[in-house]
């Protein structure tokens, strides 16, 4: 997968969408006075509203869509996969409709469409399927309980302070027997920048700062989700390589798509030796055969369903009626039978 810059590349699918939906837009405030505890504050989500919203006045910020609407495009698959319609659907985090481009009113009667960044609503990418865009922070989803069919959210729950209560919070807003599918980064995103910065900056500086977010482990994600209420749970791991002409212009790539650090403990300003030397460290490490440089992007996919009576469900514990050890006497009995024959 290469950049789509001048002759780097990548290849996009074509989208399901037609002419352009019914599209409103409405604007929520988180609720006042919240007396939920917050766990943890490790993103400054004003200055993610604001990188967000920077990235989506560029004169031209489909330059630097590709990575979310391919994620967005896997999204859609999985949705397809699931054999029934959805007439009320919500996107959180929904950027500039990554997935919806893909989704076809066939499939998703409506959709709500939320984010932080008002330029990303205002400039959403046509799709078929009246949308509503509201403008709400992915941690106070202004709906109320049992409301939607299907809840999607593609690459944006890792800017979340308290990753538990949203999906706490997802849970609430879906009907019983509604799905949530969702995508977020994973542990090895951007590892190649991860340490050639690190010793860049130990080599010039005698230290370092962490310059990429930190993202949820797998191994955590279904515990989270189930512990959310979540059940039937998917959850997988995908990556996505996109080769780069170097390493700045994979970082104005990342600030085009409004996903630069915002970390509190971030560090403000790289000296420009240090900055040349990671590039340096980048190349030597990482360079590809072309002479470009390789990115990784680690992608979590999950799928989580709403209790609901319908469902099928496992026996109680202790209620089998042939033992493991019984199943293995079959088999014998079986190839026994073969030989007398």
């Amino acid at each position: 997968m290469m950049r789509p810059v001048g002759l780097w590349r990548l290849w996009r699918r074509p989208g399901t969408s037609g002419s352009a939906g019914c599209r409103k837009v409405a604007s929520v405030a988180p609720p006042p006075g919240s007396t939920l505890p917050r766990a943890l504050n490790i993103f400054d989500r004003d200055l993610k509203r604001k990188q967000k919203n920077w990235a989506a006045r560029q004169p031209e910020p489909m330059k630097f869509d590709y990575l979310k609407e391919e994620v967005g495009s896997r999204i859609a698959d999985r949705v397809y996969d699931i054999a029934r319609d959805f007439p009320l659907a919500l996107d959180i985090g929904s950027g500039r409709g990554y997935i919806a481009q893909h989704l076809n009113k066939e499939t998703v009667g409506k959709f709500f469409q939320t984010d932080i960044a008002e330029n990303a609503l205002k400039n959403s990418l046509e799709t078929d399927i009246p949308s509503v865009s509201v403008l709400a922070d992915e941690e106070f989803l202004p709906f109320r309980e049992n409301t939607f069919d299907l809840v999607v959210s593609s690459l944006s729950l890792h800017w979340v302070n308290d990753l538990p209560r949203a999906l706490e919070q997802i849970h609430y807003v879906l009907k019983p027997d509604g799905v949530f599918v969702g995508a977020m980064f994973g542990g090895d995103t951007l590892y190649e920048l991860r340490c050639s910065l690190q010793l860049a900056e130990t080599e010039r500086e005698g230290g370092f700062s962490p310059h990429i977010s930190p993202f949820t482990a797998v191994n955590d994600l279904g515990h989270l989700l189930g512990k959310a209420g979540f059940n039937t749970l998917t959850v997988d791991t995908d990556e996505i390589q996109v080769n780069y002409p170097g390493m700045f212009e994979l970082m104005e790539d990342l600030q085009g798509m409004g996903e630069s650090n915002c970390s509190w403990n971030r560090k403000a300003l790289l000296h420009r030796d240090t900055m040349l030397a990671a590039a340096a460290v980048y190349r030597e490490m990482y360079r590809n055969e072309d002479g470009s440089v390789p990115a990784t992007y680690q992608i979590y996919h999950m799928i989580g369903w709403k209790y609901h009576d319908s469902q099928a469900r496992p026996a109680e514990r202790g209620s089998a009626t042939v033992s493991f050890g019984e199943l293995g006497k079959l088999n014998n009995l079986m190839s026994q039978g073969k030989k007398s024959q």
